[in-house]
C-alpha cells in the first residue's frame, strides 16, 4: 500500500474528456488513513421507561373520561369521574355511626370513672365495676370500628375520582362515559415520553465486549445519535436465539423519538485503521465504486474500492 502516500484522489471523480493540456491543474487531495471507532450494530426497538395502565379500584358507572389518545396530561389532572352519590350515602351513614358510637362511648366512659370512684371507697363490688368496666372497653372498640368505616367510605368516594399519577401521553382508552366499571378494569394506558429507553438483542458472540466496554450509541436513520445513560444486561441468553436481552436507559430528554420506533444500536468495540478519501471522489457505476489516482508521472488510473463507513 504504499501507492497510498505517493497517489493523490481526484475531487471531482470523473476523468476529464479531453487529455490533459499544458497548465491545466486537478484539483486533488491526500489519502489519509485514520483511526476510527470500531462499531457491530444491532436492530433495537424504543420503549417508554414508565408506561402504565390505569385501572379503576371500585365499581360504578363511569360519568366522564376527560382525555382521548394522544391527548397530553399532566400529573393530578382528573382522568375519569365515577358516579359517586351511592359513596356519599356511604359516607354520611358512616358519620352517623360514628357520632352514636362516641356518644355511646362518653356515656361509658362516666359510668366507668364513677364505678372507679366507688370502687375506691369499697361502696360497690369489684364485679360490679368489672362489668361497667367491660361496657367501657366494648365502647371503646365500637367507636374505633365506626372511625375505620368512615375512614374506609372515605377513601372509596376519594376514589370515584381519578387522576394521572404522572405527566405523559394517553397511547389507549379501554371505556366510555355511561359504561359500568368494575374494580381492576383497565380504562386509560399511558407514557411518560421524556423518559425512553431501547431493547435489543446482541449476539452471545458480542456480549463479552459489551460488558467490557458498555460504550454503546442509539443512532436513527437520518444520522441522529442518542447517548445512553445505562446499559443493563439480561443474566442469560435466549434459548430460542443464543441473544442477550440488552436494556438501554437513554438520557432524557430524547428528542424525535417515540415508543415502538425502530433504531439501531451501536456497539463499540475499539479502534481500527482507515483509510479516510473525500466523498467527491468515489465514482460508482452500477455496483462498482471506483476513485481516481494520479501517479508520479501524472497518469490516471481508475482503482476500484470497496467503500466503508460514511
Amino acid at each position: 500500500m504504499r501507492w497510498i502516500h505517493a497517489f493523490t484522489l481526484l475531487l471531482a471523480g470523473i476523468i476529464p474528456a479531453s487529455p490533459l493540456l499544458a497548465g491545466d491543474e486537478l484539483v486533488t487531495a491526500p489519502v489519509e488513513r485514520v483511526t476510527m471507532p470500531l462499531e457491530y450494530q444491532v436492530d433495537g426497538v424504543v420503549e417508554a421507561q414508565r408506561q402504565a395502565t390505569v385501572s379503576a379500584e371500585i365499581s360504578g358507572k363511569i360519568e366522564e373520561v376527560n382525555f382521548d389518545v394522544d391527548d397530553r396530561v399532566e400529573q393530578g389532572e382528573i382522568l375519569l369521574r365515577i358516579s359517586d352519590r351511592e359513596y356519599r350515602a356511604r359516607v354520611q351513614q358512616a358519620k352517623a355511626a360514628l357520632a352514636e358510637a362516641e356518644a355511646n362511648l362518653q356515656e361509658a366512659k362516666l359510668k366507668n370513672d364513677r364505678s372507679a370512684s366507688l370502687l375506691q371507697k369499697n361502696l360497690i363490688a369489684k364485679s360490679a365495676f368489672d362489668e361497667v368496666s367491660a361496657g367501657y372497653k366494648a365502647a371503646q372498640a365500637r367507636q374505633a370500628s365506626a372511625r375505620a368505616n368512615l375512614d374506609q367510605a372515605e377513601e372509596q368516594l376519594e376514589r370515584t375520582v381519578i387522576r394521572a399519577p404522572y405527566g405523559g401521553v394517553v397511547v389507549e382508552r379501554h371505556v366510555e362515559p355511561g359504561e359500568s366499571i368494575q374494580p381492576g378494569q383497565p380504562f386509560l394506558t399511558g407514557y411518560a415520553p421524556g423518559v425512553l429507553r431501547v431493547s435489543a438483542n446482541v449476539p452471545q458472540s458480542r456480549i463479552a465486549s459489551l460488558r467490557s466496554r458498555r460504550e454503546v450509541r442509539v443512532v436513527l436513520q437520518d444520522g441522529r445519535s442518542f447517548e445512553v445513560e445505562r446499559v443493563t444486561i439480561h443474566p442469560f441468553a435466549n434459548p430460542q436465539n443464543h441473544s442477550f436481552p440488552v436494556r438501554l436507559d437513554l438520557v432524557a430528554p430524547a428528542q424525535g423519538l417515540f415508543p415502538g420506533m425502530l433504531v439501531k444500536v451501536n456497539l463499540s468495540e475499539g479502534d481500527t485503521s482507515r483509510l479516510l478519501v473525500p466523498r467527491a471522489a468515489l465514482v460508482s457505476r452500477s455496483e462498482i465504486n471506483a476513485v481516481y489516482i494520479r501517479a508520479d508521472d501524472g497518469r490516471l488510473h481508475l482503482r476500484p474500492v470497496r467503500p466503508g463507513k460514511r
